[in-house]
């Protein structure tokens, strides 16, 4: 079975490289007829007339020789081929493990490590176009902190972002591995959860609320960090990923207007239909690039 492969490899070295198997070819084709030519004494025309002499017959030595010498340069020929077969491979093994890191690194947050705005969007899409009925029955939050902007003005992005990957950190640990918990820019999260119904999404925005209960500490500082949660079901409410967005944006912000630390807020077609927005806030959507805050 091993011969077969060889040979295959070797016909796949030698078409994808043609050029440097015509070189290497021509190369051993002369140091072959150098190697005859040396074999005869450096005599060219004496070795024309011994060709053209029926009775001229080589020595064993100069046939054992030039049995050895043709040996040598196909084994070198094959060689190289097969190398250069295996250098491709293996280049082609790194340019692709290259673009998969690339591409990990396009749908990565780098300050918290989660899934960013690009890999919830691809998410929800697919799920949106699933064929399979309960991948498509899902749960959306959007998640807004609250008092983080507070945070930022008096102690410093540093700080901030310190903050930043402790909240991110604590809903984390309390996510369904299932599920897909992403930062979207700033002080926004989100989390997709599959296949639950109303009750199911409820006690998991519960559950990531009362991670906020306890205060922020970093070494002797502590800051007090609330979230507002808008949350969507899908088919019930909405169906298309634009859809979606934008009805949890909604009930985001009317989580806001509570003035609570904390609340949490599912999307209803009559108080929704005129929302209204917290003083001072800005409407924003997460289909548009989101702004930085860090």
């Amino acid at each position: 079975m091993a011969k077969p492969s060889r040979l295959r490899s070797l016909t796949r070295a030698i078409v994808d490289h043609p050029w440097a198997s015509l070189q290497d070819g021509l190369l051993l084709c002369c140091v072959m007829i150098a190697a005859v030519l040396l074999a005869y004494q450096y005599n060219l025309f004496s070795f024309i007339d011994t060709l053209s002499d029926q009775q001229r017959r080589i020595t064993l030595a100069e046939g054992l020789f030039l049995t050895v010498l043709l040996f040598v340069c196909i084994l070198a020929f094959v060689l190289r081929r097969l190398y250069e077969e295996r250098r491709g491979v293996a280049r082609e093994i790194a340019t692709k493990f290259r673009f998969r890191e690339l591409r990990e690194q396009a749908l990565r947050d780098p300050l918290t490590g989660l899934p960013n705005r690009r890999a919830l969007l691809a998410a929800l899409t697919a799920a949106t176009n699933s064929a399979d009925p309960a991948n498509r029955k899902l749960a959306l939050f959007l998640i807004d902190l609250n008092g983080f902007k507070d945070v930022n003005d008096a102690h410093g992005h540093s700080t901030g972002d310190r903050v930043l990957k402790s909240v991110a950190s604590r809903f984390r640990k309390v996510v369904r591995p299932s599920d897909l918990f992403a930062r979207v820019g700033g002080d926004e999260f989100a989390l997709l959860s599959y296949n639950v119904d109303r009750n199911t999404a409820e006690a998991i925005g519960l559950r990531l609320m009362a991670t906020l209960d306890r205060g922020i500490r970093l070494g002797e500082q502590s800051f007090k960090i609330g979230a507002s949660f808008g949350a969507v079901l899908s088919p019930d409410d909405a169906t298309t990923t634009a859809e979606i967005l934008h009805k949890a944006d909604m009930a985001m912000y009317r989580a806001k207007v509570k003035d609570e630390p904390s609340a949490l807020t599912f999307f209803e077609p009559e108080a929704d239909a005129s929302p209204r927005i917290a003083p001072g806030s800005k409407r924003r959507s997460l289909v548009a690039e989101p702004r930085s805050k860090t």
